[in-house]
């Protein structure tokens, strides 16, 4: 297993032979509009630039899109990835938002998915916590599952809660891949980890390796890379909880 950051929730993921693009965010640095927050209104979205060429994200097997926000699913993806691609999405709602888009093969994430011989299980996520889960809908993850690979649990925009502990104990995953961050729009609190879930997520597998991603692409960040590396080192979990930049690959 390969795992890439590409920027933002964007992954490559190569799994038991197979490569798969996780929430493609993909447009140019600064094309679309600051989202909604106390911080950063001067700065247009993504904060930052790819760091590779296009050509090399799209190359997929099969890409995953965990709900359709922009910053997971934005414009760009629609118009460069092939139509003919398989993706995978959380419910029938974004499988038909997909296919108006024109992509030919969409296919709906469930418990016992399947592409090819790698299990796909969709999971439970909760996207902040209160009155703003009515606004920022619904959300999932995945595990990925192969006898001849590690279990990787790529858990999406989810803040720590009863269900992510449920999916760690139900699947064991020796990977964990978690949206870090701390975003936050005008006083709604944490939408995805800040890093006491993720300090959680860790002390609930500590066997696992933590991986965070979704960090300084996207204007209303409030937690920064560097404030998380010493939060890991105080807490001296800097052994199993990575925090990769952008274009950083992992083995395992």
């Amino acid at each position: 297993m390969k795992t890439t950051l590409i920027r933002n929730a964007t992954l490559v993921v190569e799994y038991a032979g197979k490569k798969f693009l996780v929430d493609p965010y993909l447009a140019d640095k600064g094309v679309y509009p600051p989202f909604p927050s106390l911080l950063r209104q001067d700065q247009m979205n993504p904060l930052v630039d790819l760091p590779t060429a296009l050509e090399n994200i799209i190359n997929a097997d099969a890409v995953i899109v965990t709900h359709l926000h922009a910053d997971h699913f934005d414009d760009r993806a629609i118009e460069v990835l092939p139509k003919t691609v398989p993706i995978f999405v959380q419910n029938e709602e974004d499988a038909s938002e997909v296919r108006k888009s024109g992509f030919q093969h969409v296919e709906i994430l469930n418990e016992d998915s399947h592409f090819g011989d790698i299990q796909l299980i969709k999971t439970k996520g909760e996207h902040g916590r209160g009155e703003i889960l009515k606004l920022m809908g619904e959300v999932c993850g995945v595990v990925f599952k192969h006898p001849d690979e590690k279990t990787l649990y790529v858990a999406g925009d989810t803040v720590w809660y009863d269900a992510v502990q449920a999916e760690i104990e139900a699947h064991q995953p020796e990977i964990i891949i978690v949206n870090g961050g701390d975003n936050q729009f005008t006083q709604s609190g944490s939408l995805v980890m800040g890093k006491d879930d993720i300090y959680q997520v860790s002390q609930a597998a500590p066997n696992a390796i933590v991986i965070s991603v979704h960090m300084e692409a996207i204007n209303h960040w409030t937690l920064s890379r560097e404030e998380l590396r010493s939060f890991l080192a105080e807490r001296g979990i800097s052994s199993n909880v990575f925090v990769p930049e952008d274009g950083e690959s992992y083995e395992f």
